[in-house]
């Protein structure tokens, strides 16, 4: 996949969590691309579990619970379990 695939899927989400999409035309035009092809992005991002909303008011999408796509590589993950385990092991002393 081309990399301006991932930077429009971070910029539709960045103006989604700032609620500053605009209507879908304008949002469209923003992106340079088609509305269809917009349509598909919010599609594929509702199938993996994006709240998207639009609010007819504000014209704009929103999520309808706090969060956001991370797109990103990241080195030496540290997980929830890890940090108990660490927490654990050096209050027992």
């Amino acid at each position: 996949m081309p990399k301006r695939y991932f930077d429009r899927l971070q910029t539709i989400d960045y103006l989604i969590r700032i609620k500053g999409t605009g209507k879908p035309a304008q949002l469209a035009k923003r992106l340079r691309i088609s509305e269809r092809t917009l349509y598909e992005f919010l599609k594929m991002m509702k199938e993996l579990g994006a709240p998207i909303e639009y609010d007819r008011y504000k014209e704009s999408y929103y999520y309808s619970e706090k969060g956001g796509f991370n797109i990103r590589f990241t080195k030496n993950l540290v997980t929830v379990s890890m940090v108990m385990l660490l927490f654990l092991t050096t209050n027992l002393w």
